[in-house]
């Protein structure tokens, strides 16, 4: 079973930046699985952030562009998420989770950390 723990939330003003961290584990995880996050406002559906393949290429949602970078570290098995210039809109549970070395299928999920951007 694959494990991911998240780390690095908290409460920022708008123009911030944090970084979160997601470490990853367990039976069934390689360096080969595609690494993602997504993020959940209150009331609103989840949505995917962005993604990384074990190649290091990275692909993100529209809003996040420019100011997201996903980067991983594969001797640390770990996955992290930049994120600069944040705006109240960047608000929710950010969760990291894997798929498939074609970032298909993400079925493993963390339990999310908490990002607050006041305005």
């Amino acid at each position: 079973q694959v494990q991911l723990v998240e780390s690095g939330g908290g409460s920022v003003q708008a123009g911030g930046s944090l970084r979160l961290s997601c470490a990853a584990s367990g039976y069934g995880y390689s360096n080969n699985n595609c690494l993602g996050w997504f993020r959940q406002a209150p009331g609103e559906e989840r949505e995917g952030v962005g993604g990384i393949y074990s190649t290091g290429s990275t692909y993100y949602v529209d809003s996040v562009k420019g100011r997201f970078t996903i980067s991983r570290d594969n001797a640390k098995n770990t996955v992290y998420l930049d994120m600069n210039n944040l705006i109240p809109e960047d608000t929710g549970m950010y969760f990291c989770a894997a798929a498939d070395e074609y970032c298909r299928g993400f079925a493993y999920f963390g339990q999310g950390t908490q990002v607050t951007v006041s305005s």
